[in-house]
């Protein structure tokens, strides 16, 4: 599934081809992906001008002149392909620009999905009134996740993929980033110090950064729009490293929380 960097690896890709330009074609080839497609996007969106393009968590979103902001979600396997040599059964959503660039929303198991909201509903769209904040933002902090994290008795990883506590985590780079920090997945979250919790927001930050700066991690079918696969799989540490070394030099082992496997080194995280 496309996480954080992915999506925003998504949205560089996107805003060097869209920002500022005009939507002249808009073509839904589909009635729904997991969610119908809006009744009357093609109407708002043709003719609209693209203004910016920015991310929410794992959302990407679109904003236009007419104070229209057209959201996506990759959903398990969605990408944008950027002028296609020819479209595919999977292609479910098409933009066209004045100057004749082609975008197509490709999503073969249909789990994500397209909605567009008026630019001053955004900050009241149902999945973003319940999130934290971001991972990057400045208002990520050890002070806020310590207060977030109160009380939980919940194991660390599982608290970081709650999207109330920080937005955007996934399973990737929860690992990742409790494995940098030499916290262990399954320690009580509400019981971590603040010396701790610095470490772990320091380790996330840097663990999304790296990954961004190598266009993400390529699973599956998710590939940058340009085509090109994101590389950061080659600089995992633990994820999808089971009986491996850890760069602390313990092997890296596999568990299950929460129903998704966990990778880590019990040498290291403590």
């Amino acid at each position: 599934m496309p996480e954080l960097p992915e999506v925003e690896t998504t949205v560089a890709g996107l805003r060097s081809v869209l920002d500022g330009q005009l939507i002249v074609r808009v073509e839904p080839r589909r009635a729904d992906l997991r969610i119908p497609f809006p009744a009357d996007l093609r109407q708002r969106m043709t003719g609209a001008r693209v203004t910016s393009l920015s991310r929410r968590a794992k959302y990407g979103l679109i904003m236009t002149d007419r104070d229209d902001v057209l959201i996506f979600h990759l959903g398990m396997s969605g990408r944008w392909r950027v002028d296609p040599a020819d479209m595919g059964t999977h292609d479910h959503l098409v933009l066209e620009t004045g100057h004749g660039r082609v975008l197509a929303l490709h999503d073969p198991r249909r789990f994500g999905f397209v909605d567009l909201v008026r630019g001053d509903t955004l900050a009241d769209y149902p999945p973003f009134t319940r999130m934290g904040p971001e991972p990057l933002g400045p208002t990520f902090t050890a002070a806020t996740l310590q207060q977030a994290l109160k009380g939980k008795t919940v194991a660390i990883k599982l608290a970081l993929l709650d999207q109330r506590v920080v937005a955007g985590l996934g399973n990737i780079y929860v690992c990742e980033a409790l494995n940098l920090a030499g916290i262990a997945p399954g320690t009580a979250a509400g019981r971590i110090g603040i010396a701790r919790l610095k470490r772990l927001v320091e380790a996330v930050q840097a663990v999304l950064t790296s990954a961004i700066r190598a266009g993400g991690s390529t699973l599956r079918d998710y590939a940058r729009p340009d085509g090109e696969l994101g590389y950061f799989s080659k600089q995992w540490r633990v994820y999808g490293r089971e009986g491996e070394p850890c760069p602390c030099g313990g092997t890296v082992e596999r568990r299950t929380e929460g129903g998704r496997s966990t990778f880590w080194c019990r040498s290291c995280q403590k």
